[in-house]
C-alpha cells in the first residue's frame, strides 16, 4: 500500500470511530470511502456494530457497500441522517471543499444537506490555502445546449472544458448529465459569490463548492492524525 493510500485508510479508520449501532449513514464517493465501506462492512460481520443502513451516493458505492454486506436505504425513508462520510478534493482553512472529481458531487450534495454530521476524510495533500488552487472546479450540466453552458463557464474568469472519456465522448454522471471543469489560475477568490452565480444560471445543475456543510474534517499525513471540528 502507498503512503497516500494508507493515509485515506487511516482517515476512514477514524470516522468509524464515530459510528454507533442503530445509526443511519450518509456514504460518499471515491478512494478513502472505499476503505470506510470496506471497515463498516467487517465490523457490521463481527458483530462489532448491528443494524447500520446507509444512503449511497453513487452506483458504485451502492455496488461496493452490498457486496460488504451493508444494508441501503434512501432519503424518502430517512430525512435526517446521523451521519455522513465522505472524501473531498480540496479542503480550506474554513472546512470548505471542493468536491465532485469522483463524478459524484449532486447526489454527494443531496445526502450531504440531510446529515446532522457531515464528515469529510482525506489524506492532508487535499488541505490548501484558497479553493481552486490545487484541482478544477467539477460543475454538473445539462445535456442539452452542454457546449453553451461551457462557453459561459468560461467567462466567470476560468479555463472551462467538457469532462469527457478517454475516448473524447462526453463523461456522464449516474443522472445521465455531463460534467464541465473549471480551472482557475489562481484558485477562487470568493467562492460564495461564484456559488451564487452558479446556482443562478440555467442549465448549470450543481456546482462542487460545498461551503458550510463539513462538521468535522479528519485528515491524516506524515506528521499524523488532524481531526477537527468545523464551525
Amino acid at each position: 500500500m502507498t503512503p497516500d493510500a494508507d493515509y485515506k485508510k487511516q482517515a476512514a479508520q477514524q470516522a468509524l470511530e464515530l459510528v454507533r449501532s442503530d445509526m443511519v449513514l450518509g456514504l460518499g464517493s471515491g478512494s478513502t470511502i472505499a476503505h470506510f465501506i470496506d471497515e463498516l462492512g467487517a465490523r457490521l460481520r463481527s458483530g462489532q456494530l448491528q443494524r447500520i443502513i446507509c444512503v449511497p451516493t453513487s452506483l458504485q458505492t451502492a455496488q461496493r457497500a452490498t457486496v460488504a454486506g451493508i444494508a441501503l436505504t434512501q432519503l424518502a425513508a430517512h430525512m435526517r441522517l446521523d451521519l455522513v462520510v465522505d472524501g473531498a478534493d480540496e479542503i480550506d482553512p474554513q472546512c470548505n471543499l471542493i468536491k465532485g472529481l469522483g463524478r459524484a458531487l449532486l447526489r454527494e450534495k443531496i445526502v450531504a444537506q440531510h446529515a446532522l454530521q457531515f464528515v469529510v476524510v482525506a489524506d492532508d495533500s487535499k488541505r490548501v490555502g484558497r479553493l481552486g488552487t490545487r484541482c478544477p472546479l467539477p460543475v454538473e450540466i445539462l445535456p442539452f445546449e452542454a457546449a453553451a453552458h461551457v462557453r459561459w463557464l468560461g467567462t466567470l474568469g476560468c479555463r472551462a472544458e467538457l469532462w469527457c472519456e478517454a475516448d473524447g465522448t462526453p463523461l456522464l454522471t449516474d443522472n445521465g448529465n455531463q460534467l464541465a471543469k473549471c480551472w482557475f489560475a489562481d484558485g477562487i477568490s470568493d467562492p460564495a459569490a461564484l456559488a451564487q452565480q452558479l446556482q443562478a444560471r440555467a442549465g448549470i445543475l450543481e456546482h462542487g463548492l460545498f461551503l458550510g456543510l463539513a462538521t468535522r474534517v479528519i485528515t491524516v499525513g506524515a506528521d499524523g492524525v488532524r481531526n477537527e471540528r468545523c464551525n
